[in-house]
């Protein structure tokens, strides 16, 4: 891989996309790249391009002195913050869990945030599936910068007056930039969200476009991570109150497991599967000179790839990272959508594609719905591996990573009724002050 990079470096493109010699020494580095990452091996997100090595929990590092020393993983976050959990385990209102496939390294990532950076009734859910052959590191990054990054923007708007001709200046500026910024009552896909442009909704909508543009340009500038052919998918959740707010980049999934009008439990999807073949992904593609096509070994894969050259195969419209295809149509705007909590609702989990590749939105559902809460995700992960062994016994099991965040009517509704109520007395009290 060492020599891989220093060909791109020597003949490829710069982190703004100049290249670094002529047409056809580019095209020369370019063919000596693809041979030299074939021989690293195939993944299943990135045509052509190898998942590459693990990063164990625990480094061996050198010091000064000559001795050897034990760190944390590459995690700036490693050291413990209260209600934030990224590992296999449980509280009161999550579950969550991940397992290695047969690929090669884990590379999808995952968090749950209680009290999400001190905010009150607030959770912060995600998970990140990484690809590429340093997806593993973009997926880690991204998991403990991103939630960072939304947090200073939602602050930063409160603290501004004209946050809402803000917003809409930020939806225009990613319209412009991505052509594929879906608001929460567009239409384009058949998904489910309920349009209430509260406060929350759009603070926190104008709050993911711009941590989402500077997690991009973060992952651009790193210096240790190469993102110019790996990347990361990202679909996150904020619950404050009975408020949910769904960024979705990529081909991770969210649904909501609730209650139909005869009390029955369904799955209810909140996000689309952002695949390059949807016909507004694709168009958007094609308009910036990329290509959408299958390969003949897979007709059901729709990939991305470069105008003159059948790299890298990326099965996703959209991504963190993957910085070769950005000119290209691939980007980093999150599809938001909306909704709010019901009593019927009782759930819902994240998980990446290796979960939803064998198990449908109802298997599910009912596979949570009947697990013990602190151990649902475990279930679920477990049920899909044995999906896969199942459905596709000559391929290698996908990477799995699920997070299942429980609603309880005893805590959400009361609790927003009591604040109702608050509000309600508040406003009779000042009316006869008034009078």
């Amino acid at each position: 891989m060492t020599q891989a990079v220093e060909v791109l470096n020597r003949y490829g493109t710069d982190m703004v996309g100049e290249p670094r010699g002529s047409d056809s020494e580019c095209l020369a580095g370019f063919e000596c790249f693809l041979n030299i990452v074939r021989a690293l091996g195939m993944g299943s997100c990135i045509s052509e391009v190898g998942a590459g090595g693990s990063s164990p929990p625990l480094l061996s590092d050198s010091n000064t002195d000559g001795k050897r020393r034990r760190l944390r993983g590459s995690s700036s976050f490693d050291f413990r913050v209260p209600g934030r959990m990224f590992s296999n385990g449980s509280s009161e209102v999550a579950s969550m869990f991940c397992k290695q496939g047969r690929k090669g390294i884990n590379q999808d990532a995952m968090l749950v945030w209680e009290n999400f950076c001190s905010k009150e009734d607030t959770i912060f859910c995600g998970v990140f599936d990484g690809h590429g052959p340093y997806g593993h590191k973009v997926a880690k990054k991204v998991r403990d910068s991103f939630p960072l990054k939304l947090n200073a923007q939602w602050d930063l708007h409160h603290k501004n007056k004209d946050g809402v001709s803000d917003h809409s200046s930020a939806n225009g500026s990613y319209k412009s930039e991505g052509n594929g910024f879906r608001l929460v009552d567009e239409k384009t896909y058949p998904t489910y969200h309920e349009l209430d442009e509260t406060d929350i909704t759009l603070t926190l909508k104008e709050s993911y476009l711009k941590a989402c543009k500077l997690m991009d340009k973060e992952l651009k500038m790193h210096a240790d991570i190469d993102c110019f052919c790996s990347g990361t998918t990202a679909v996150t959740l904020v619950k404050q109150g009975l408020d949910l707010v769904i960024g979705n980049i990529g081909d991770s999934r969210a649904i909501l497991g609730t209650r139909d009008h005869d009390d029955s439990l369904i799955a209810v999807q909140l996000t689309v599967d952002l695949k390059p073949n949807l016909p507004r992904e694709e168009e958007r593609i094609r308009l910036r000179r990329g290509r959408v096509f299958s390969l003949h070994n897979e007709p059901e894969v729709a990939r991305v790839w470069l105008p003159n050259s059948d790299f890298p195969g990326l099965a996703m419209a959209r991504a963190f990272g993957d910085f070769c295809l950005k000119d290209f149509g691939l980007i980093s705007v999150p599809d938001i959508s909306y909704h709010h909590l019901t009593e019927k609702d009782e759930f819902v989990v994240l998980a990446t594609d290796g979960i939803w590749d064998v198990l449908s939105n109802e298997e599910v559902v009912d596979i949570v719905a009947s697990a013990p809460r602190s151990t649902a995700a475990r279930a679920l992960v477990e049920s899909a591996v044995q999906a896969w062994r199942t459905k596709y016994p000559f391929c290698k099991v996908d990477d799995c990573a699920a997070v299942c965040l429980f609603f309880d009517p005893d805590t959400d509704f009361k609790s927003n009724d009591t604040k109702g109520k608050l509000v309600s007395e508040a406003s009779v009290d000042q009316s006869e002050d008034l009078s």
